[in-house]
This record gives C-alpha cells, structure tokens and sequence, in this order.
C-alpha cells in the first residue's frame, strides 16, 4: 500500500519516498553521485540511498530496490537492462612515469609495480583483467576499485582504470591504449513486479538516462 500511494504521488508531479540503488564502487564512486544529486535536485521529496558493495548486490535479500551490475544476472524474479557500454585502460599518474618511465608495449610492464584486483575475490568474471597483463603478479591488491585508484593516483603503480574515473583524478593518464582497450557494459536489475509501479518506471528512466550521460561526459574528458 505505501508502494501504491507513493506510486500514485509520482504520476502527479515529482517524486517521493526512498529508493535504495545498489552498484559496484567504480560506479557507485564516480558515475552515481552526480547522476542522483540531478535526481535530487528534480525531486526534493524523494530520499536516494547509495550502497556501494566490491560484489554483486543482492536484490532477493532486499539490500536495494534496484542495482547496477557488469554481468547480466540469469534470474527469473529480475528484469535486465542494458544501459551503456563503458572503456577501461592501463593508466598511471603522471608522478610515477616520470620517475620509472613509460612503457612503450606490454611486455614493458614487467619492469613495473602492477596494481589490480584480489585474484580470489573478484566477483564477477568481467572484472578479471590480469590476464590481458601477462603479468602473474599484482604487487599491490584490492577488491575495492576505489582503493586502487587512489593507490594510482598516489603514484604507486599501473593499472586498469576506467575512463570515467580519470578526469576526477587530475593527475592519471592513459598508457598504451592502442594495445590494450577494454570494453565492459553496465545493466539495470530490477524486480520483474516492480515495473507496474509508476514511481519506480520513472525512477528506472531517470537512472538510466543519467548514468549514460555521465559516462559519455567524463569518457570524453579523459
């Protein structure tokens, strides 16, 4: 019944109430924040809340009410959207490649401190870049996209990063792009009942409107 009225508020003008949006930190730190501050702003009634997770949240145990992944799930309950492809690159910080180099190819990088994922806590196998390194060894290690990137931006090694984070960072460049490109794709989850709900098809539309923008904004800038 509160879905309902709710639901019902939304079809006269804003909207209000809470939704709880699920993401992977990459996106949860560098896409959501401007894309649900517009949200916000054209809806003052309306609570956003952002929960951040290094894995797949889970919608059947209600940790959100809808969830951005990089893997479509296969899953009866849920309703799979495709919302926009996104690139990724092996960058640096301006500070460690004048001090070690740049590489020239990707056998160069053996000479170089890796930074990337926990091997056995990469949750989802569109997140496994190591392979494309040729390097065994990752020095240094997280399961947060987060923690990497500042470990970049610190000048500590090289890594993959997404383009959509390098404009925020001020200092990260991208490193032989012609060799190594990367191409993953974002999707919207969501309960298959839910889409009788208003409120929350216009929530989707807005959602998914802004985070391809934002992803073309910032990847135009890096």
């Amino acid at each position: 019944m509160a879905d309902l009225a709710r639901d019902l508020q939304g079809r006269e003008g804003t909207l209000s109430g809470q939704i709880r949006i699920g993401a992977p930190d990459g996106c949860a730190n560098f896409v959501l924040p401007k894309v649900c501050a517009d949200i916000s702003r054209a809806n003052p009634d309306l609570d956003i809340q952002i929960v951040s997770m290094p894995r797949v949240v889970n919608l059947t145990k209600r940790e959100a009410d809808m969830a951005i992944a990089v893997s479509p799930p296969n899953s009866a309950r849920l309703s799979v959207q495709k919302i926009t492809e996104y690139k990724l690159h092996l960058a640096a910080s301006d500070a460690y490649l004048e001090k070690f180099g740049t590489p020239q190819t990707l056998l160069d990088l053996k000479t170089h401190k890796i930074i990337g994922y926990i091997a056995d806590m990469i949750f989802d196998k569109e997140l496994d870049y190591q392979n494309y390194l040729g390097q065994d060894r990752v020095v240094l290690g997280s399961n947060s996209v987060s923690v990497q990137y500042h470990w970049l931006r610190a000048g500590a090694g090289i890594g993959i990063a997404h383009d959509f984070a390098l404009p925020s960072s001020g200092s990260l460049k991208r490193i032989i792009p012609d060799q190594l490109s990367l191409t993953r794709s974002f999707y919207l989850l969501r309960y298959k009942e839910d889409h009788r709900l208003e409120r929350m098809n216009r929530l989707a539309l807005a959602l998914v409107a802004g985070v391809r923008a934002e992803i073309s904004r910032l990847e135009a800038l890096a």
